[in-house]
């Protein structure tokens, strides 16, 4: 009995701390926000109450700017689509031509003429595939075939069709509204997808069992063209595997019901409508574009790196929740990228379980298990970390960012490791383990800020002057007051996790 009344007691005094906390951070934010708004590149007029909007992010204004006719043609796609499929009875071959003909139109849309690239390297894949699947070595020619044209893609900046002769020199005039070679990294994760799950399926080799295999004749060049070009994940993904993806065309998706669907679209446009506060309200982007981070304080450095993560969060959780909803609507259901929020998360694993989940369980199935899985995890994390750095982009600061994160990610596999093998049975040994759990869980989330400064906010030249700000005079009791919060936070995230077990 008298556990539980200490335990409410906790909860209680963490609630009254995080209130203050975030009380703390939004007043400063504000004043931020506005103390640099005639200094901060990216911000643009506003619809708020006369404020400045942050557009800062070419990502998201793109995005955000597109949007409009991006659901003029969500809209158009899905009438056609679901009319023809209801009145046609359409299902799997029938369903798959008719998504590759509006899809291919849309490429057309986006990259004009370079939509032959996009063709020509997807048909050179299926040959590899088709032609080299019965042998051993099939997924390792696959895997090396797609890491060159990940590479060549971003070397060339998506090829000048004056190198293949002056007389295709013109269509360099044609090339779209979007560059070809950003999207096609999705389309690389689809290649190889098709390519192993037809391997596999010849070798009755599954290393996901919770999927199920399709029969070596599902593995058309029509059906083919239809994943990689598939409209709605075509731009963002998410991302999912060829299996489900070619089962869903014969038997569309039954665990969301309409009432779930409009729901999900809901609470996306009040999502929407937060990141709007956001971006008018808290200028945390513009900061890291300006560089004007150097002339903060360690604390308000802290505040805007805290604000990015956050923003960066929120802006990927609405442009693939966007494309799901799309997806779902069109009777292909796909992984959820964002399950949980960026602020419930205390250690490595389970945030890179929740951020770009699709992408995690796509680098699970088809790169982590082969190369061993749990057997040889401490070596295997570098590698999936580096295919990572190098699928987003090749620059120096995410190839840091990798690193960095597999070199905080050892010890939190270590410590697992051994956490796991001693069992607290006294009511001293559980409040002793939670504690150390909630330590460490501090550790791992400053380790995590540190990874995603030098990748998305300093870089790596800009370590030593951070190294210099947070070191510096009057900069220990900040930095006391950081960690002091992360353990609150992760000592809530345990109130949380407890709540929802007591729940189920």
């Amino acid at each position: 009995m008298g556990g539980v009344p200490w335990k409410r007691l906790e909860l209680a005094a963490l609630v009254l701390y995080a209130l203050g906390f975030y009380f703390i951070v939004i007043q400063r934010s504000l004043r931020l926000s506005h103390d640099f708004s005639g200094r901060l590149y990216g911000l643009r007029a506003g619809s708020f109450a006369g404020r400045l909007n942050d557009l800062s992010d070419a990502q998201w204004r793109n995005f955000r700017g597109n949007l409009p006719i991006l659901s003029v043609v969500m809209g158009a796609f899905l009438i056609l689509v679901n009319s023809l499929r209801y009145c046609y009875g359409l299902k799997g071959r029938g369903t798959a031509l008719l998504w590759l003909i509006l899809s291919l139109s849309y490429l057309l849309y986006l990259h004009g003429a370079c939509v032959v690239f996009i063709l020509l390297i997807s048909w050179i894949n299926y040959l590899i595939v088709k032609l080299f699947a019965r042998y051993n070595y099939c997924t390792g020619l696959i895997w090396s075939f797609n890491l060159a044209i990940l590479i060549l893609n971003r070397v060339y900046e998506g090829y000048s069709f004056s190198l293949f002769g002056q007389n295709l020199a013109f269509l360099d005039n044609y090339r779209g509204t979007f560059r070809w070679h950003i999207c096609f990294n999705f389309v690389v994760l689809r290649m190889i997808s098709f390519g192993c799950d037809y391997c596999w399926t010849l070798h009755s080799s599954h290393f996901d069992h919770k999927e199920k295999g399709l029969h070596a004749d599902k593995y058309t060049f029509v059906t083919y063209l239809c994943y990689l070009t598939y409209a709605p994940l075509y731009i963002a993904g998410p991302v999912v595997g060829y299996n489900a993806f070619a089962a869903q065309l014969d038997a569309p998706q039954k665990n969301y019901s309409i009432a779930q669907i409009s729901w999900y679209g809901l609470r996306w446009i009040l999502s929407f409508l937060l990141m709007e506060a956001m971006t008018h309200f808290f200028h945390y982007n513009a900061f890291v574009v300006s560089r004007l981070w150097q002339k903060l304080s360690p604390f308000e450095i802290f505040i805007i790196s805290y604000g990015v993560l956050n923003f960066m969060w929120l802006k990927f959780f609405l442009i693939w929740r966007y494309f799901r909803f799309w997806s779902l609507v069109g009777g292909i259901e796909t992984p959820e990228n964002m399950p949980r929020c960026i602020n419930n998360c205390h250690d490595l694993e389970s945030f890179w379980k929740s951020w770009h989940a699709s992408f995690n369980r796509w680098l699970v199935r088809y790169l982590y298990i082969p190369l061993g899985g749990s057997r040889r995890k401490l070596l295997s994390i570098w590698v999936v970390f580096t295919f990572v750095a190098v699928w987003h982009d090749l620059e120096w600061k995410l190839i840091s960012w990798a690193w960095l994160t597999c070199l905080f990610f050892v010890p939190e596999i270590l410590v697992k490791s051994l956490s796991n093998k001693f069992q607290a049975r006294s009511s001293l040994g559980m409040f002793i383990h939670r504690e150390l759990g909630a330590v460490a869980g501090a550790v791992t989330i400053s380790c995590l800020m540190i990874a995603n400064l030098v990748g998305y906010v300093v870089g790596p030249s800009g370590i030593k002057i951070l190294i210099l700000k947070m070191l510096g005079k009057g900069a220990l009791p900040v930095l006391g007051f950081i960690f002091t919060s992360f353990y609150i936070g992760v000592k809530l995230m345990f109130h949380v996790r407890d709540a929802r077990k007591n729940h189920e």
